[in-house]
C-alpha cells in the first residue's frame, strides 16, 4: 500500500460517510512489524479518524492510539511515530510501553504536579498553582525542567524576600521544591504515567535553606477569649459576616481553619450536631460532635446556594480561603480592637482551655485530629471515640457558658 496523503484521507471519510462501513488506511509499504495507521470508523452524526501504532508481535495486532485527525496532521502524526515508536518497535518491544521522548518543560512539570493535588484532593492545589504559574515565567516555561538549576530558582525567591514576603518565599521555595520531588519519583513509579520525561538527576530547590520555622506559643486566656468572642459577636466596623462566624466556630471546636473555612451543608449532620470531614490534612477522614453553642451557630446559618455556610465575599462558588481570614484577623488586630492573635493561635488556646475544662488530653488530641504514632493506634485501634468525644465536648460546652456568663456578668470595678 502507497503512503496515506491528504486527498486519500478525504476520498476515505466521504467513502466511509456514504458506505457507513469502517476503513483502515496504512502508511507505507510491506506487512512489516509495525506502521503508522489511521482507523476511519462511522459515527451517528460524523466520522472519527484516530491516528494508530500497530503492530505485530506472536501474530497478534497490538495498538496504541497517536492523535485525531485532523487536530493531529498527517506530517505531526508521521513524526510522532518516527520519534516514540519507530526504533521501540525495530527493538522489538512493545508499542504499549511507548513514551514522549521530548524533554518536558518547566511548565509540564509545574501542571503535572499541579495535576496531581487535584488528583488527591489536595485543597491547597489552587495556591500552589497560582505561585507556580508566577514562577514558570520567572525561569521560563518552555526550559527544560532538567536543565532548571538552584539559581534559576533563586531568581524566584529573591524578590518575594526582598518585598519582605519572607513566609511567602519560603511556601514557593517549598512548592518548587515538591514540585520537583513529585517528578523524580513519577517518572519511576511503575504504578502510573506521567505525560512527559523530565530525565531529572536532581532537585535544584533541595540546597536552597529554608526559612527557620518558630514554633508558636500564644494562646488567649479568659479574658482575652471573652474580649475576641465578643467583638465577633457584635464587631465596629463593617465585615463580611461569614468570616465572624467562621472564627467563633473555630474557637468553639478548636478545629483547623481550613476545615471550617470549607465546611459544606453535606458535612453537617443538624440531627446528631456532627461534622464529619472525608479528607483532612493527615489524610484520615475525621468526625466531631460539636459543643450545643457551636451548633447553635451553625444552625443558624443558611448556606448559600451552592452548599458553603463561608462563602468568600469575592466568589460565592467557592468557600473563605483560610488566608482571607488570617487577613481579615490581621486588620483588626492592627486596629487593636482585639488581643494579638492568629487563627492556629486560637487552636491553641481551644487546646489548653479545653485542659482547664477537664477534657483528657487523649480526648483532646482525637477531637482536634492530631496523628497519633503509637502502634495501637496507627494499625489496631479502630474505635470511634464518638461517645468520649461527645462527652468532652459537653464539659467544654459548659465550661464556656459559665465562662461567657460569668464575664458577661462580672461587675465594673
Amino acid at each position: 500500500m502507497a503512503n496515506i496523503t491528504e486527498s486519500i484521507i478525504r476520498r476515505a471519510l466521504k467513502e466511509v460517510r456514504s458506505t457507513g462501513k469502517q476503513r483502515l488506511l496504512v502508511d507505507g509499504e510491506g506487512h512489516g512489524t509495525g506502521r503508522l495507521a489511521l482507523i476511519l470508523k462511522p459515527m451517528p452524526t460524523r466520522v472519527t479518524a484516530t491516528w494508530m501504532a500497530q503492530q505485530w508481535r506472536d501474530g497478534r495486532r497490538i495498538k496504541t492510539t497517536l492523535g485525531r485527525y485532523p487536530a493531529t496532521s498527517l506530517a505531526d502524526a508521521r513524526a510522532i511515530f518516527d520519534r516514540d515508536y519507530a526504533q521501540l518497535i525495530l527493538d522489538g518491544r512493545s508499542v504499549k510501553v511507548a513514551r514522549d521522548k521530548r524533554p518536558g518543560t518547566v511548565a509540564d512539570l509545574f501542571a503535572g504536579y499541579v495535576s496531581y493535588l487535584k488528583s488527591e484532593n489536595k485543597p491547597s492545589w489552587s495556591d500552589v498553582e497560582q505561585q507556580l504559574n508566577k514562577a514558570a515565567d520567572v525561569i521560563g516555561r518552555h526550559v527544560p525542567a532538567r536543565e532548571v538549576t538552584p539559581d534559576d530558582v533563586l531568581t524566584v525567591l529573591r524578590p518575594i524576600y526582598a518585598r519582605g514576603k519572607r513566609s511567602m518565599a519560603d511556601h514557593v521555595r517549598c512548592y518548587i521544591r515538591a514540585s520537583f520531588s513529585w517528578a523524580l519519583k513519577s517518572e519511576h513509579d511503575y504504578r502510573s504515567s506521567s505525560p512527559r520525561r523530565f530525565s531529572l538527576v536532581s532537585n535544584p530547590a533541595v540546597a536552597i535553606p529554608t526559612e527557620r520555622k518558630v514554633a508558636g506559643t500564644r494562646w488567649l486566656d479568659e479574658d482575652e477569649f471573652l474580649r475576641l468572642y465578643r467583638w465577633l459577636e457584635c464587631p465596629d466596623a463593617p465585615v463580611h459576616p461569614p468570616y465572624t462566624q467562621a472564627v467563633r466556630i473555630i474557637m468553639l471546636t478548636g478545629q483547623r481553619v481550613e476545615e471550617i473555612a470549607r465546611l459544606h451543608v453535606h458535612q453537617w449532620d443538624a440531627q446528631e450536631h456532627i461534622i464529619d470531614w472525608s479528607r483532612t490534612k493527615n489524610g484520615k477522614s475525621h468526625a466531631i460532635p460539636v459543643p450545643s453553642m457551636a451548633a447553635d451557630l451553625i444552625e443558624s446559618i443558611k448556606p448559600n446556594e451552592h452548599g458553603w455556610f463561608f462563602p468568600s465575599a469575592m466568589d460565592p462558588t467557592r468557600p473563605v480561603s483560610a488566608g482571607t481570614l488570617y487577613s481579615f484577623m490581621w486588620r483588626q488586630r492592627e486596629r487593636e480592637v482585639i488581643p494579638i492573635v492568629t487563627n492556629r493561635d486560637l487552636r491553641r488556646t481551644w487546646k489548653t482551655l479545653a485542659g482547664k475544662a477537664g477534657v483528657p488530653k487523649d480526648i483532646r488530641d482525637r477531637i482536634q485530629n492530631h496523628a497519633l504514632h503509637d502502634v495501637s493506634s496507627k494499625s489496631y485501634d479502630r474505635w470511634n471515640y464518638m461517645r468520649e468525644k461527645r462527652a468532652g465536648m459537653a464539659k467544654w460546652d459548659r465550661f464556656i457558658r459559665s465562662l461567657l456568663a460569668r464575664k458577661a456578668h462580672r461587675p465594673a470595678a
